[in-house]
Parts: C-alpha cells; structure tokens; sequence
C-alpha cells in the first residue's frame, strides 16, 4: 500500500518555491499514490491551486493536514513551529543541511522521524543528483546578485562587471569547482567578468579549463593562493561543499578585513555553516550586511528568489526518488536504491549519516542495521 503524501506551504523566510510541481502530482497519481497539497502552496511559484486539483491532487486547509499524512515532501528544512508535526510514522523528504541546523537534527531524533535529505543522496560516483538542481540555480544566481550589490547605490564599489572599453572589469572570485561554482564562473565570465576559479581537485579544473579554453582562469587552491586572489577581489563567491559536512572556513577574518573597500562577498555555501569566517546567515527580507568595510550577501535559501524555474527544477531531480520512498517506504527504497541509503539521515531516533553523525558529535547506525534494528 503506497504512503499518502503531504506537500505543505514553505514557512521559511521568503521562501516562495513549493515541494512539486502540478506535473508531479500527475506522477504520483499515475503510481496510485495519493496526494494532499495545502492551500495556496503553489501560489509563490506561480502553481495556483487550480492546477494541483487538474493533477489530481487534494487540497487542504490547514499545514496540519499536510503534515498528517504519511509522507511529507518540502523543499527547506522544517522550522521550529513545524517541530510539533514530527512523529515517529512520518517519513520526511527535504533539504535537511543538519550540520548547519542541529536544532532540526536534536527534533528529527527526538521524534524518531524517518528523514532524507535531498543533499546527502549520492549515487555511484559520488555525485549528488538532488542537491544539482538547485546548486546550479544558485550557482548561477550568484554573478547576478553580485553585480547588484557591486552598484555604488547598493553598497558596492560601482564597478560594473564587465567594465568598459579600456576600462578593466569586475574581478571575481569564485571558491570551489562544484556545480554553483562552475556555473557562478561560467555566468560571470559570460558577464565578461574576470574570473578566477580556485579548488583543490586539479582533475576539475581541468574539466574547467577544457570547456572554457582559458576565458576562466583556474587556481589550485592552497592558503596563499586564496588570500592573494580574495584581496585583489571585487566580488567573492563561496561555493565550497561537504556533502553532510559542515563547509570548511576558507577566507579568514583577517582576509576579508583586508579586501578592498565596498568589495561583496556572496556566500552561496551558507545553509551548510558558510566557507567565509565573517558570514552569518540572512533572509531575503534583509539579505546583507557589511563587515570590515565589505558587503556581506548570505541567504540561505538563494533559489528561492526565483521560484517557478527552482520548482521545475527540483521537481525534475526528486520525482523519481519520492516515487520510489511512497511506494516502498524509506526502508523498502533504500534497499532497492543504495544512493537513498545515503540520503538517509535519521530514522527511529538513529542519525544514519556518517558525514552528519560525525558533525553532531553523535553515534552513528549504518541504514541497513537501523532498518533491522527497528
């Protein structure tokens, strides 16, 4: 018997993407599993409820009733006035970024809730298919809101990315090769930015430099390498993951105090800590700050800012793995697919992710002795 499934309003900040499409509904329908969609969900990327109902779906009045049944798919973590609607029969499926929210983790296992975290799924390889679609959205949003906040009137130095004729463009720096940061360069050098891109897997670089020929240039990262790029720097891009982990902290305090005055910081890797020592989390809302003289971009949740593309998008990733976790459960899925064994972060009260056990400073069970174990 497939798992009724629950897709409720985000409560995030801002937060205008929903869990699925229409599209998706139709998908789940199709498989014979049933879906309840609260009011209004959709309405912030432009899915009226309208067009969830066409699909097939239930509309509910109430996050309550989203959250009862079986299965719950969201696209950010749950927040603290959401915590009530843990339990131990539901199965979660979201972003979770536990190492950069504890808070979620201590209710995840206090509740006993079974949860995947689109970020942790990772298929032979070590590729990370659900954590894709929204890495290279925010990767590519990353130039564009650098640009902004380079404009004099927003707090910038007022250098225009791609400069002028014989007037020198914006530099930017992009750290990490991973999917936002090869996208944050390949957007910025099609903003006819000068682009430096730093990582330590030379083997991606590589990758890099054959499919740009030289319009980026490519940086083995080490302390002295990144300090030297950060100060000459108009604009800096984060983009350093560890999936599960915490993002290490690559630019010091010192660093950023000696960047040039009005400089931007764009810290895309901060829903896991941030990869800048100087980085605090912001909202849309109110989406930075300055420091030592620099300006400070640091929203958690950067896709959201363009909602309908981000749904697609993540829809697109998720759908075959929801459809799966519905019709088979978390353990049945997980059995059959070794990559959501992965995304398996907790279950009966058991952190199931090394990456996230070793970052919360808590036992870790292997998926599979859990699933036995329960």
């Amino acid at each position: 018997m497939a798992l009724t499934v629950g897709v409720p309003k985000e409560v995030k900040t801002e937060e205008h993407r929903v869990a699925m499409t229409p599209d998706g509904v139709r998908e789940l329908r199709r498989n014979g599993v049933e879906v309840f969609v609260e009011t209004t969900a959709g309405d912030g990327a432009s899915f009226p409820d309208s067009d969830y109902v066409s699909a097939g779906a239930t509309i509910v009045p109430t996050a309550a009733d989203a959250w009862s049944q079986q299965m719950v798919v969201k696209v950010k973590e749950p927040k603290a006035e959401e915590f009530t609607y843990l339990r131990d029969d539901l199965t979660l499926f979201t972003y979770l970024h536990l190492a950069a929210y504890p808070e979620v983790a201590k209710a995840l296992i206090a509740a006993k809730t079974t949860a995947i975290a689109y970020e942790t799924v990772q298929v032979e390889g070590g590729a990370l298919p659900l954590l894709a679609p929204m890495s290279e959205i925010a990767g590519r949003l990353a130039p564009q809101i650098g640009a902004h906040y380079l404009e004099r009137h927003n707090g910038g130095r007022g250098v225009l990315m791609g400069g002028a004729p014989g007037v020198r463009p914006a530099k930017v720096v992009v750290l990490g090769a991973g999917n936002v940061g090869w996208n944050s360069a390949w957007i910025a050098a099609g903003m006819e930015a000068e682009v430096v891109l730093i990582d330590r897997n030379l083997d991606r670089l590589r990758f890099v430099d054959q499919i740009h020929r030289g319009r980026i240039m490519t940086v083995a990262s080490n302390s002295g390498a990144v300090e030297r790029s950060v100060l000459d720097a108009d604009l800096v891009i984060g983009a350093v993951l560890v999936a599960g982990g915490r993002a290490p902290v690559v630019v010091t305090e010192d660093m950023v105090a000696a960047m040039k005055p009005r400089a931007v910081i764009v810290d895309v890797a901060v829903d896991q800590g941030g990869c800048i020592e100087t980085i605090h989390e912001t909202t849309h809302n109110d989406p930075v700050y300055e420091l030592h003289g620099v300006v400070h971009y640091a929203v958690g949740n950067m896709p959201g800012a363009v909602p309908n593309t981000s749904t697609y998008a993540l829809t697109n990733a998720t759908l075959p793995y929801q459809v799966q976790v519905a019709i088979h459960g978390a353990a049945g899925a997980s059995r059959r697919d070794p990559s959501l064994a992965f995304g398996l972060n907790t279950f009966a009260g058991f952190v199931t992710n090394a990456p996230v056990a070793d970052f919360l400073g808590v036992d870790y069970l292997d998926p599979l002795q859990a699933f036995n174990a329960a």
